[in-house]
């Protein structure tokens, strides 16, 4: 196998040329057979595989520096620098990481996650690099989708002033996760269509390139003519026009033509963009039809495509889903946004049933919340489906343009705590801490799927701004007989004992509930308040707990810096209340990717380890054994 030959980075170069193709196919074979067991980002993946190969013969890595927008199309980047090995535990705790990772590699230049943001990273490194006197390569490899992304066109703009080499990869699939929108989509689509320009492009030049000694002079005039052929054939010249040179649009799955756009884009003065068409999920026929649903795999059967695990429960999105479009039917006023997550968050569903009350902004959560701002200001009734880690970057949005002026935009907030294998930049661990500090938003988290359609109800009906979050993964069913009025401020008390109060927010509802079972089993006497409400707090309720027993137990899937649990902290010592308080919550660190189950156990918020901090907490308070 070629692909047994590449032991670490830079061996691809000794690969002989006419072997390149029969590389390409190894390692497309490989990265099936392998996130067919572990899962990962597939069909990203089978998409850039020539594109890295030639990008690691054009470059010296890790003295170049080669930066990917998201990342989780680096496999093949991966495997040319010599971690073959590590794809048996990808995304796995303590294995790989499916995102670059610069402590797994000198060639892994920066790490990401999110989108839009390698323009900006590279042009950080190009000035340092010119600031230093040093002499090196910046490439960075951005996505169709990841360029709708506000943040890609300020650094777009920022990078025109630069006189120094950069380059900027546009891997132009038509995808970002779901099918591209909007108009830079159309932009793209006038380019890939340009076939006029393109033949006649080719032809020109291997005429010209035909004339005796003046030819290929003339044919190089041409290609450094700014606003030369393709400024009059290709409408817009959008990059052209703001400074930085464009080449393309070139096969990305042609290694040799990427290789000679690459080469030559070194030689440019400036920044210079490089155009390659590229096929999602090339090469594996379930992911070419289907690229969205073999974005983010779980391990699946080959033959197939199939999961290998059959999902026989309804998880969180699939009950807002179906919540969702049961509102949008009675409140005509009811629109959803989404940023590129249709089918993650849930609203294919409601794309097809309400297509004029569906948006699709493209990736940019930013301009989400503001636009749901100025429906809500119009008279709408928004709802924005987004996951906790994505609605970061809408942060300023939420505070200056939703919550100052409380408009009625109500946040689906999903994959709120730990995701799992995707890692650090996925996991939803901080949003309870940073919407509960925000003036008039009220912030909610149900303990079951029925809770969750209630409280998506009870938002609509609000006058001001509502956030509920909830995780990824299949619905609690537990506790379904509790079934209290979702009222605003307001807990449930679902036990109601004495010794140890344990208080939920959501997800750990359902774990409160197991570790109560335990501390009964050993002679605990326990309440369990579902909290429902992160803001405004039940405060009635919570100084009861407090006055009634004697150890008061929070527990939160988020960060414990400003989380739920201090926020009952700051209550009991503000009213001078003297009870023993112990927060169950997320280390205030960045969590490694991992099975969910595993991560739990690894931070101490699974039942046992719970159990274990509150009995030795509340030795005193055991009840005499029974005879």
């Amino acid at each position: 196998m070629i692909l047994e030959q590449i032991k670490k980075t830079g061996d691809v170069k000794k690969i002989d040329r006419d072997d390149l193709p029969l590389l390409a196919e190894e390692i497309r074979e490989f990265l099936i057979s392998s996130i067919s067991e572990t899962g990962g980002h597939l069909a990203s993946n089978l998409g850039v595989v020539e594109l890295t190969i030639a990008l690691h013969r054009v470059l010296d890595l890790p003295e170049d520096k080669l930066i990917w927008d998201v990342g989780h199309q680096s496999y093949t980047h991966k495997l040319l620098t010599g971690r073959k090995e590590g794809f048996g535990q990808l995304r796995r705790y303590g294995g790989m990481s499916g995102f670059p990772k610069r402590r797994e590699s000198s060639s892994d230049a920066f790490e990401t996650g999110h989108s839009s943001t390698s323009i900006s990273a590279g042009l950080g490194f190009a000035r340092a690099r010119d600031l230093r006197g040093e002499n090196y390569k910046v490439v960075s490899v951005i996505g169709d989708g990841s360029l709708t992304g506000g943040m890609a066109y300020e650094a777009l703009n920022n990078a025109s002033q630069l006189g120094s080499n950069f380059i900027i990869v546009l891997n132009d699939n038509q995808m970002s996760i779901s099918e591209n929108v909007g108009g830079l989509s159309a932009y793209l689509g006038s380019i890939r269509t340009a076939d006029a320009y393109t033949n006649l492009k080719a032809g020109v030049e291997q005429a010209l390139g035909r004339i005796p000694v003046v030819g290929q002079s003339v044919v190089e005039g041409l290609r450094s003519t700014k606003n030369g052929l393709k400024q009059m054939i290709i409408p817009g010249m959008f990059f052209e026009d703001l400074g930085i040179t464009y080449l393309g649009p070139v096969d990305g799955h042609d290694i040799a033509a990427t290789e000679r756009a690459l080469q030559d884009a070194k030689k440019v003065k400036g920044p210079v963009v490089v155009h390659v068409r590229t096929v999602k999920g090339k090469g594996y026929p379930p992911a070419e039809r289907h690229p969205d649903r073999f974005h983010g795999a779980e391990p699946f059967v080959i033959e197939t495509g199939q999961p290998k695990k059959k999902r026989t429960k309804p998880s969180y999105t699939d009950v807002f889903a179906d919540a969702v479009c049961r509102e949008a039917a009675a409140n005509e006023a009811l629109v959803a946004v989404t940023a590129a997550m249709a089918g993650g968050t849930g609203l294919e569903k409601f794309s097809r049933m309400y297509p004029d009350r569906f948006f699709d902004v493209g990736i940019a959560e930013e301009h989400a919340v503001t636009f749901a701002a100025g429906m809500a200001a119009g008279g709408l009734r928004p709802v924005v489906a987004v996951y906790s880690s994505f609605l970061q970057r809408g942060f300023d949005q939420v505070i200056h343009d939703v919550c100052l002026q409380n408009l009625p935009v109500v946040f689906a907030v999903d994959r709120a705590g730990l995701v799992g294998s995707d890692g650090e930049t996925h996991q939803g661990l901080f949003d309870l801490s940073y919407l509960s500090m925000i003036p008039n938003l009220c912030v909610m988290a149900p303990k079951n799927g029925w809770e969750l359609r209630r409280m998506l109800r009870f938002a609509l009906q609000q006058d001001g701004p509502c956030a509920i979050r909830y995780p990824r993964g299949e619905a609690c069913e537990l506790m379904s007989e509790w079934k209290a009025p979702v009222e605003m401020g307001k807990a449930e008390i679902i036990y109601d004992e004495t010794d140890i109060a344990l208080i939920a927010a959501g997800s750990m509802v359902e774990t409160a509930y197991e570790v109560r079972r335990k501390l009964r089993e050993a002679g605990f006497s326990c309440s369990l308040i579902n909290a429902r409400f992160i803001k405004p707090l039940d405060e009635e309720t919570i100084l009861r707990c407090a006055a009634d027993h004697r150890l008061i137990v929070t527990l939160e899937e988020n960060v414990r810096r400003g989380g739920f649990g201090d926020a009952v902290a700051d209550l009991l010592e503000e009213t001078g209340t003297d009870v023993r308080v112990v927060q169950i919550a997320l280390p205030d660190d960045y969590i490694e990717h991992g099975s969910v189950e595993t991560l739990r156990r690894e931070t101490g918020i699974d039942a046992e380890s719970i159990f274990r901090q509150i009995t030795a907490e509340a030795i005193e308070f055991r009840r005499p054994e029974r005879n």
